[in-house]
């Protein structure tokens, strides 16, 4: 555990095989001004984690932010029953299984309004994410929107690999497949761009890869150039 400024921490978990790579795994927590737990992108959980997490507080809100980051929802459920689930309309679909609360789709007043703003970052047929940002801390938190892994758990081939699609740190962004993906939707995806600039971000954190505290507006200019 990790704590990123005041009321954030990140955990870092077991890494996932994904698309022949070693995705290093992250979960971002909140505790909000009402004392209760945010949960974005819960990862495995262990007696160790759990015990670090109630030490933190009462865990409200579990957030599936994407519909590539619901592998562990269940065993979060288990662990706190009385939670609640938040998931984008593709991750609701995907997880017949689970019971959401709510569609991060439809803009709403959120129970965790008043300490965090979010977008639903769109334009994509295979790709729609949630992203959130912590008013008090000024972080940005996104999962898949950038990924920025340092390649030391890779392969040569593999961090070739990295670099050729745009995930290897400094210079990580969207995956190729993804930027391609939105060829159609390009005027969709600026007008979220734009919200994203105009918070004063000061760290961004993602679900994979190295978090970035200097010159953070720099990055995201760099990592989202494909879309201007």
């Amino acid at each position: 555990m990790e704590m990123l400024a005041q009321n954030i921490w990140i955990f870092d978990g077991t890494s996932v095989q994904f698309l022949g790579l070693p995705f290093s795994t992250r979960m971002t927590i909140v505790k909000l001004s009402s004392g209760k737990l945010w949960v974005h992108s819960p990862i495995q959980l262990s007696e160790s984690i759990k015990h670090q997490v109630d030490e933190l507080g009462e865990v409200a809100y579990l957030i599936a932010p994407n519909h590539l980051h619901h592998l562990f929802l269940p065993e979060w459920l288990c662990a706190y029953p009385n939670a609640q689930l938040f998931g984008t309309d593709e991750v609701i679909k995907k997880r017949k299984d689970l019971t959401f609360s709510e569609t991060l789709n439809q803009s709403q007043n959120w129970p965790w309004s008043d300490d965090i703003d979010q977008e639903l970052f769109s334009g994509s047929p295979l790709m729609e994410e949630c992203v959130f940002y912590h008013k008090e801390s000024k972080v940005l938190i996104v999962t898949d929107l950038i990924e920025n892994f340092s390649g030391q758990d890779f392969t040569y081939w593999q961090k070739l690999v990295a670099k050729c699609v745009g995930i290897l740190a400094p210079n990580g962004k969207m995956p190729l497949d993804w930027r391609l993906s939105f060829m159609f939707g390009k005027t969709d995806a600026r007008q979220h761009l734009e919200r994203l600039l105009e918070w004063d971000t000061k760290i961004l954190v993602m679900a994979h890869g190295v978090i970035v505290r200097d010159n953070v507006s720099a990055f995201l200019e760099r990592a989202f150039k494909w879309l201007k």
